[in-house]
């Protein structure tokens, strides 16, 4: 049996962290495992999934409290409607915790923090959802389509509408229903020390359980391990963390060997480490000593080398390296919705306002780095979102103004995702209709 009362009240902090503070909810919660690996694996994985879940459906639970409680959330105090949350999230989705227990820990948790004259409103708010759960009516899709899905999938309604402008509706609910599943753990496998096969092989005698993805042979889906510092294979440099959507810009790219790639937003390193052990030369390039040092401890781990870090914002130019590469990776800021499954509270922080500002920003570096590109270089632009202003928009605004050209990327693609789109130069993933996150990918060739 595990300590789930001491849990809970970590949890309950994170929440605080993230939900009312402006921290982000991944970090919070590397941070949070890696403090606490003296706890058993049980003990860490009540944290993540109670943590994460109550962050990606924190609208739901909301308006599940809304529904039987006297005091509307928003007028309840932070760490009372953030302990409701996270309460009401084990009654309604983790059915293996006991009602009452879920009651009575949160009523002692109350009363911890000094919020003793509210524990009875604690327990009252708690008992009636207990007992009205399998009664809960949510927003009817046929009356107001918009109210269900954002209800439903815990997803402000802009986003919600700019989807729907954008996709159908089936594709639309796909996505959303995506995010809120536990993400698989992709990852790649380091040929310069190892075959798809040996790395295999190594994690089942670790003890994880290995499914090879079915778009590219490098790539595997890896569950029932502790944690990624506790395999051997991870700490050899034998594997990175990546998924395969990422790892399809490179072989986009399609980098021979001596061909000298510039990434300009190359932290933590992924799309680097991969064209490196494609014997390209690369310049991995980020805006802040921070992330370098993120690329430089993943070269370290993985064992590679002929990549040259550098600190440098890709919104100013850099003359030095006007018309020199082969390659330009441009993997570029943008609004992250495409990993809503991994990055649980961006949905709820990203406001139109910058999502706007993020298209111009796009456009600005695509300016610049453009210049990098020698004559019958290659251009890749990526981005891990689904909307289309920063995404095939960015790409025809693009072609439209410079002296570049769209390419096919079939030949680089696993045969199941060939469309019409990839043969005019770029690929939209979709989370939950792809087996990827949701990302962009085009490739775009210099004329002169």
């Amino acid at each position: 049996m595990t300590n789930q009362d001491n849990e809970r009240e970590l949890v309950l902090d994170m929440l605080l962290q993230v939900i009312e503070g402006d921290d982000f909810s991944h970090r919070v919660l590397t941070r949070a495992l890696r403090h606490n690996q003296n706890k058993t694996k049980q003990e860490r994985a009540f944290i993540s999934r109670l943590f994460t879940g109550t962050v990606k459906r924190y609208m739901t639970l909301d308006y599940i409290i809304d529904l039987f409680s006297s005091l509307p959330v928003r007028k309840m105090k932070p760490l009372i409607r953030n302990l409701l949350r996270l309460s009401v999230y084990q009654l309604v989705f983790m059915n293996n915790i006991p009602a009452s227990a879920v009651c009575n820990e949160a009523v002692k948790l109350a009363k911890k923090r000094g919020f003793t004259r509210l524990s009875g409103f604690v327990n009252a708010n708690l008992r009636t959802v207990a007992r009205m759960k399998d009664k809960i009516e949510y927003p009817d899709k046929n009356v107001d389509i918009k109210e269900y899905l954002s209800i439903l999938y815990s997803t402000p309604k802009w986003i919600v509408d700019m989807l729907l402008n954008q996709y159908t509706f089936e594709h639309v609910e796909a996505m959303l229903e995506a995010s809120l599943r536990e993400k698989d753990i992709t990852i790649r496998c380091n040929r310069m020390k190892i075959t798809p096969d040996g790395l295999k092989e190594k994690l089942i005698d670790e003890g994880v359980t290995v499914t090879m993805h079915p778009y590219l042979k490098e790539a595997f889906i890896i569950k029932d391990f502790d944690y990624l510092e506790g395999l051997n294979t991870f700490n050899e440099g034998l594997f990175t963390v990546q998924d395969v959507s990422s790892m399809l810009v490179t072989e986009v790219a399609n980098v021979s060997s001596g061909d000298f790639v510039v990434d300009v937003c190359a932290a933590p390193g992924g799309k680097s480490l991969h064209i490196a052990e494609k014997a390209g030369r690369v310049s991995a390039r980020d805006l802040t000593d921070y992330k370098i040092k993120l690329i430089e401890e993943n070269m370290l781990r993985m064992g590679i080398k002929g990549i040259e870090t550098k600190v440098w914002d890709a919104t100013v130019p850099d003359s030095d390296i006007f018309g020199s590469a082969d390659v330009v990776i441009a993997d570029l800021p943008c609004s992250g919705l495409g990993v809503m499954g991994k990055k649980y509270d961006i949905k709820y922080k990203l406001t139109q306002n910058q999502q706007k500002e993020l298209v111009k920003l796009q456009r600005k570096i695509l300016n610049v780095v453009s210049e990098y590109v020698k004559p019958g270089g290659k251009l890749i632009y990526s981005t891990c979102t689904v909307n289309r202003h920063e995404n095939i928009e960015n790409m025809e605004w693009f072609l439209a103004n410079h002296e570049f050209e769209a390419e096919s990327i079939d030949d680089y693609l696993p045969e199941a995702l060939h469309s019409d789109t990839t043969k005019a130069g770029y690929l939209q993933l979709l989370q939950g209709v792809h087996l990827t996150d949701g990302f962009f990918i085009c490739r775009m060739k210099r004329r002169k």
